[in-house]
C-alpha cells in the first residue's frame, strides 16, 4: 500500500516561520497559513494587549467556532436537500 507523498512547506504566521509537513498541496497549506495569519492580526487589532500565546488560543477558539457553525449549516442544508428530494419522489 503506497502512502501519499508528504510535502514540506515553510510559511509565515504572525511574524514567525513554521515548517508544515503534510500531504496537502503547497498552495493549500499557504492559503491556510495566510488565513490563520489574517485572523490573528484581526483579533490583535481588537485586543492589542494579548500576548502571542493568548492570541493563538483565541484565534483557535474563534476558528473552531466558525467551523462548527458552518458544519451545522451544512448539515441543515443537506437535510433540506434530502427532504426536498423525498418530496419530489412522492409527487
Amino acid at each position: 500500500m503506497s502512502h501519499p507523498e508528504k510535502t514540506r512547506i515553510t510559511v509565515d504566521i504572525y511574524g514567525r516561520s513554521y515548517t508544515i509537513i503534510g500531504e496537502e498541496q503547497a498552495h493549500h497549506v499557504r492559503m491556510v497559513a495566510s488565513l490563520v495569519d489574517q485572523k490573528m492580526r484581526e483579533i490583535h487589532d481588537s485586543n492589542s494587549s494579548l500576548d502571542t500565546n493568548k492570541l493563538a488560543v483565541l484565534t483557535a477558539v474563534n476558528t473552531m467556532n466558525d467551523y462548527l457553525k458552518l458544519k451545522e449549516e451544512y448539515t441543515e442544508l443537506l437535510g433540506s436537500i434530502k427532504q426536498k428530494e423525498e418530496q419530489e419522489k412522492n409527487d
